[in-house]
């Protein structure tokens, strides 16, 4: 990396890197981006399962405290335990497969047995409605970064990895 005389060479900070912004020289290769709408709705579906962990401890709590409840009642701990552990893993596998064909929709789906976890846990209906709110959220505002990011790359092709 050359520099100018008047501009003097950025000093290195103590982990070995320039200090201050890293501009890419020409013909530098730039990472590609992975896509907003991935990360923001993976994140979101493994917090969900985080929830659901949570919400199945507070079940096994609760289990044997008459009225503190909801309407429905699961027989043992131990369905307690597949129902939440099932609820969490499907959540944990959904947030890697959120970019494949269908994971959208998948993701959809599974916001309907963390609602109904509300029947077991009552808190849940409000917990897991945030939780849904923030899906949809995640979802809308990680496309809408996207197609931003899209029609930045299209107007400076030079700096945009992704642009093909």
């Amino acid at each position: 990396m050359s520099t100018s005389p008047s501009q003097p060479a950025a000093q290195p900070s103590r982990h070995g890197r320039a200090a201050g912004p890293v501009r890419p020289s020409p013909g530098d290769r730039i990472k590609p981006k992975k896509p907003a709408k991935v990360q923001f709705a993976s994140t979101t579906l493994l917090l969900e399962a985080f929830l659901v962990v949570f919400a199945t401890l507070v079940a096994y709590g609760l289990r044997d405290v008459p009225y503190s409840r909801g309407p429905l009642e699961l027989p043992s701990a131990t369905s307690i335990w597949v129902v939440g552990g099932v609820l969490a893993v499907v959540l944990v596998v959904l947030s890697r497969m959120v970019g494949t064909p269908g994971g959208y929709v998948a993701g959809f789906v599974v916001q309907v047995p963390v609602l109904a976890l509300g029947l077991v846990v009552p808190m849940m209906f409000l917990v897991g409605g945030l939780f849904v709110v923030l899906w949809i959220v995640s979802i809308r505002l990680g496309g809408r970064i996207d197609r931003e990011r899209a029609a930045y790359d299209a107007e400076h092709p030079e700096t945009a990895p992704n642009a093909g």
